[in-house]
């Protein structure tokens, strides 16, 4: 972002395919890819607000973005945003408790 100002980013995955395409397990604290055409710059902090498969509610988390995905061929532009704050590790294990065994997957991500 071209501010000094924490961006509101929200997103929601309701099937854990998606999920685990998103979820950027080699980041450490957990980290999820976030589509957007928006314009960011690593070390930018966001705050997320995440929405899980069926919970009723929604994980306020702040984040750092970490990666950037420009669009072009197979890829969709995009943000590695990494989990930071009191609640990462919550939302960490709640990610990783949902996907089970699709966490060390061979299967492509949005990342990697």
């Amino acid at each position: 972002m071209t501010t000094d100002r924490k961006a509101i980013v929200s997103l929601s995955i309701n099937d854990r395919g998606a999920l685990q395409a998103a979820y950027m397990s080699f980041v450490e604290g957990g980290g999820i890819f976030i589509p957007t055409t928006q314009t960011y710059n690593i070390g930018d902090d966001v705050f997320l607000l995440f929405g899980l498969m069926d919970d009723a509610e929604r994980w306020p988390v702040p984040g750092q973005v970490c990666w950037i995905t420009s669009a072009g061929g197979n890829d969709v532009a995009g943000i590695g945003v990494q989990f930071t704050g009191e609640k990462s590790a919550d939302l960490r294990r709640a990610i990783e408790d949902t996907l089970g065994g699709l966490v060390n997957s061979e299967r492509q991500t949005s990342t990697m």
